[in-house]
């Protein structure tokens, strides 16, 4: 099928914008579809073959950063056989499934996305060019759109089941989930951009920002959700890199850019993406993976 917009199987535990997620009993199984969210809204249009980025890219960081900190991935569903012993409690033909799932720990979510910015892009220009901070805290003088910021920074923000997720301060964050929690997540963040920034910046990609998402198992800390992917972090070519303009990205900055020029007011509903414009968001998703990877993508296209 060239995209796969929903699921509906049984045992379903949770539907986010993205991810559909399953109770498989001591595990949960994590599909990501095909559906592409932009300013917190989900669209009318599918991308091919983004479910099969989303969760073969996330495998790859979890297994390259799992010295860093541990994560929930059990296994990366690529064979329908892997599926078998889950077939009483999925139902169906597990076809669809493949190359776009993986069997995870469970988890209890920290409700805050942890954000790392190392370059001067997006809501974090905005706040610079406006106040010259970021999350608040003060930036040098003179900094360019793009530029490397002298350290990485963590800038929180409240996770939102639906609408759109704010801004918060370290301050604020310790208030929702306490100082030495803060303090552990902050620390695992950088650290898991730091590498994977040094991984792909010698592959050609620049990691400008990321964010990511943590639970706690028995009370330990582990990297959830996706990691370091094109819907969760802002991805640019070192070739055509230079501070002082926006680089032409490999992530959905580009589908963002299309519906602001579209006169979209950024409220549901959102409109149909042309052709064009999925066919070259695809070819992104995949360059991006494959940049990174070194690996074909297992893709989910028949």
């Amino acid at each position: 099928m060239p995209v796969l917009l929903e699921t509906a199987l049984p045992n379903m535990f949770r539907r986010g914008k993205v991810r559909d997620t399953y109770d498989l009993g001591e595990h949960l199984l994590m599909v990501a579809t095909d559906r592409i969210s932009a300013f917190d809204v989900v669209l009318p249009t599918g991308i091919p073959d983004k479910g099969a980025v989303l969760t073969q890219l996330s495998a790859y960081w979890f297994e390259h950063n799992g010295h860093i900190i541990k994560n929930h991935l059990v296994e990366t569903i690529l064979e329908p056989a892997q599926l078998e012993p889950y077939r009483d409690r999925l139902g169906g033909d597990p076809g669809a499934l493949v190359g776009r799932s993986m069997l995870v720990r469970r988890a209890e979510p920290v409700l805050v996305e942890c954000v790392v910015r190392g370059y001067l892009a997006g809501s974090g220009w905005a706040e610079y060019r406006r106040y010259g901070t970021l999350a608040g805290e003060s930036l040098p003088g003179g900094m360019r759109e793009s530029e490397e910021l002298p350290e990485p920074r963590f800038t929180p923000s409240t996770k939102a089941e639906s609408g759109h997720d704010e801004n918060i301060s370290i301050r604020e964050m310790e208030n929702l989930v306490g100082a030495e929690l803060t303090a552990k997540l902050r620390r695992s963040s950088i650290a898991v951009y730091e590498h994977a920034r040094n991984l792909a910046r010698a592959r050609g990609i620049i990691i400008a920002d990321t964010k990511f998402e943590f639970g706690l198992v028995d009370g330990e800390v582990i990297l959830i959700d996706e990691a370091l992917t094109p819907d969760s972090s802002r991805f640019w070519g070192t070739v055509n890199y230079r501070p002082g303009i926006a680089p032409p990205s490999f992530d959905k900055q580009y589908v963002r850019d299309w519906l602001v020029e579209s006169g979209w007011d950024k409220e549901p509903p959102a409109p149909e993406l042309p052709a064009e414009v999925v066919a070259k968001t695809t070819q992104m998703y995949r360059e991006a993976y494959e940049r990174i990877t070194g690996h074909t993508l297992h893709s989910t296209i028949d």
